[in-house]
């Protein structure tokens, strides 16, 4: 299949030594090692998304979410008493917090283009 592969070669149903095995095992580590990404220079560990528990990371996304609906509700209750505008505040920043909500699950859930907090991915350009 790839290449390596000793059947069809002239050896018939002779069984491999285990000199043949050692020696192909090692050819195969190389190969392997080879094609394996280098590891970063970095040596101070840094969590990522994966760091974290399942649970964990619920609690995170649910709290994000509920904090926008919260904090729009807030403004748009303010808004509403000191302009003067009942009910429209509170309706449109109730569903800009629902919008900023999504928003944020998306971005800390890795949907969206950026990764974790004020970064991007792979932002190219100025």
């Amino acid at each position: 299949m790839s290449g390596n592969d000793t059947k069809g070669e002239g050896q018939g149903d002779r069984a491999p030594t285990d000199s043949e095995l050692s020696a192909r095992l090692r050819r195969l580590e190389t190969q392997i090692d080879g094609k394996r990404p280098a590891a970063s220079s970095d040596p101070s560990p840094r969590l990522g998304p994966s760091a974290h528990s399942s649970l964990g990371q619920a609690m995170t996304l649910s709290t994000e979410f509920i904090a926008a609906i919260i904090a729009g509700g807030i403004l748009g209750w303010l808004c509403d008493h000191f302009l003067g505008t009942k009910p429209w505040g509170m309706i449109v920043l109730v569903l800009l917090g629902f919008v900023t909500g999504v928003y944020n699950i998306m971005r800390l859930s890795g949907f969206s283009g950026t990764n974790g907090p004020g970064g991007s991915k792979d932002r190219k350009g100025p």
